[in-house]
């Protein structure tokens, strides 16, 4: 494997990168664009505005006197997550940008459309590095495998080289030193005021991580906390910027408001994760790890996104921690971010039925079961198996670069068996299961316009086919529209999870290869479909209006 050929306009500050700084060089402002071509590729009208917001009456003086200490913090991440996937902040490589294309660069966190298979909408910028910046550009995949120091493969290391051109392995903490300090003291004035204890002492253990590169205590003091309504997701978490090996985790951070009335309809299903497990429809070696009893589920209205979470589509909901240490003893806590999520549903999704889904179907296009849906999805990441079957270690260091995409496939199919298994115990009553179905099946048409190159993408084309080549649906030739043949859904759903957990079991680089080659895909037929809703002006995705002034709080606490 090799990082794409940089081209030489960006040598200069990728160089200087390479050699251990932590800041990118200035760009090449000499990077001229051809308004005409740019103005095809530049497309910020994708994204339909949303504000982020929420009933503050429901919190108290000190949690909204900590709000500003916790966006503060949260933007800190932002300037991380850009040095990692591009450079400076808003450092646009040409003159003279326009207003659309300045917008669009901080939609993207760089010059690569991310709802488009990472393709540059910025002239002479070339590939995306499939390392992102994490890497130096010069970097083969020989050289780094062949370099023998264990840190490289840490999710909290920046690899550069050092003065004799040699790799080495620089700490977050040390690399972003200054940053995370200032990170750090924001969470531990937040950690003052806070009158939850779980979540003041989640607060301070998180500003300590920030400065050791070292989650787990934090991870678990986030999974000891009932009790607080204001909470923060903050850190180095996701590895997905890092397409080339999968190993480096990416600086995002969310700041969440509990929806105290929704949660209490949630929590009951985390007791049913160990029976779940036990009944995947696979042999018993493949599911013989039972997740942590601890578990929580629940519903959140989202005030803030920063970094990774932010960048092109946005995330809806979390499944944390990933430590799978701290996952088989504690089991996970799975966020729902519940106003984001109805403004894709409502934006986004019910036009797409509209225009896709079979006339007689559309009626089962619900947000229950699209939450329910999302929901399963994210309980789905702690079932099935964290540890090969085989001794290849872990499964996401047996799968590399590809077991982001296994995973985010696992849990979107599993997510649905497990739908279908509550609704059959009785355990889900509201509405019907080809509710889930077509809602699923429309929400595969909204997931995959995010593009075919990301994790997400490559799970949604491997299920879009392999529904497709099952019969689980059909597609109208005349009116352009699909149906759900539920039978053959149903078949297919089981099918399908059981290769995904087996093919994650054994560790089976080469199947998960030849899976993602064979169905990974977007067909001609699909794209034609996708195309009718850009020409209906249906948005891709939502981008936010958010912040103190959104929020209406003073900038002080």
């Amino acid at each position: 494997m090799r990082i794409p050929t940089i081209p030489l306009g960006l040598l200069p500050c990728l160089l200087l990168l390479a050699c251990g700084s932590p800041e990118q060089a200035p760009p090449d402002d000499s990077l001229e664009v051809d308004k005409a071509v740019m103005d095809q590729r530049v497309r910020p009208q994708i994204y339909v505005p949303v504000k982020l917001t929420t009933d503050l009456a429901l919190l108290s003086d000190a949690d909204k006197r900590m709000i500003p200490l916790m966006i503060r913090a949260a933007q800190v991440m932002d300037t991380l997550f850009w040095l990692e996937a591009w450079g400076a902040p808003d450092s646009i490589p040409l003159k003279h940008p326009s207003p659309e294309l300045r917008e669009f660069f901080r939609m993207n966190y760089g010059p690569w459309d991310r709802l488009a298979g990472d393709q540059p909408f910025v002239n002479g910028i070339g590939e995306k590095p499939k390392g992102a910046r994490f890497y130096p550009a010069d970097m083969t995949a020989d050289e780094f495998d062949a370099w023998a120091d264990s840190a490289k493969k840490s999710h909290y290391t920046m690899v550069r080289r050092d003065g004799e051109g040699k790799l080495q392995a620089i700490p977050y903490n040390r690399y972003f030193a200054a940053r995370v300090e200032r990170a750090a003291l924001q969470l531990e004035q937040a950690a003052a005021l806070a009158t939850d204890a779980g979540l003041a002492k989640y607060l301070a253990a998180r500003a300590a991580a920030l400065r050791t590169d070292d989650y787990r205590a934090s991870d678990l003091a986030w999974m000891d906390m009932r009790t607080n309504v204001l909470d923060l997701i903050i850190g180095p978490i996701e590895t997905y910027e890092d397409r080339l090996f999968g190993y480096k985790a990416s600086h995002e951070a969310y700041v969440v408001v509990k929806d105290k009335q929704w949660t209490q309809r949630l929590e009951r299903f985390a007791k049913l994760l160990p029976a779940l497990q036990r009944g995947l429809p696979v042999p018993p070696a493949y599911k013989k790890e039972m997740p942590g009893s601890d578990g929580q589920l629940g519903a959140y209205d989202v005030l803030y996104y920063a970094g990774a979470c932010n960048a092109g589509g946005k995330t809806i909901a979390v499944n944390l921690p990933n430590d799978e240490a701290v996952q088989l003893k504690k089991g996970t806590r799975r966020l729902q971010l519940k106003n984001a999520m109805k403004a894709k549903f409502d934006k986004i999704l019910v036009p797409i039925s509209d225009a896709l889904v079979a006339d007689g179907q559309r009626s089962h296009i619900t947000f229950d079961a699209f939450f329910q849906n999302v929901m399963f999805h994210e309980v789905a990441h702690g079932l099935g198996i964290k540890n090969t079957i085989n001794g290849l270690g872990t499964v996401r260091d047996a799968l590399l670069d590809q077991a982001a995409a296994m995973e985010e496939g696992k849990a979107d199919i599993l997510g649905l068996y497990m739908v279908e298994q509550l609704r059959r115990q009785g355990e889900i009553k509201e509405g019907d299961l080809m509710d889930n179905y077509v809602t699923f099946l429309a929400g595969i048409f909204r997931s995959v316009r995010f593009g075919a190159s990301s994790a997400h993408g490559k799970a949604n084309m491997v299920r879009f086919n392999f529904f497709q080549q099952a019969g689980a649906f059909q597609r109208d030739a005349v009116s352009g529209t699909y149906r759900v043949d539920a039978d053959r859904m149903g078949q297919a759903v089981k099918d399908l999870s059981a290769r995904i957990l087996k093919l994650q079991g054994d560790g089976d680089l080469e199947g998960v290869q030849a899976l993602m080659r064979d169905m990974g895909a977007i067909s001609p037929e699909l794209q034609s479909d996708l195309d009718r809703l850009k020409k209906a002006d249906i948005p891709v995705d939502v981008v936010f209006e958010q912040g103190l002034d959104v929020l209406n709080l003073p900038a002080t606490p």
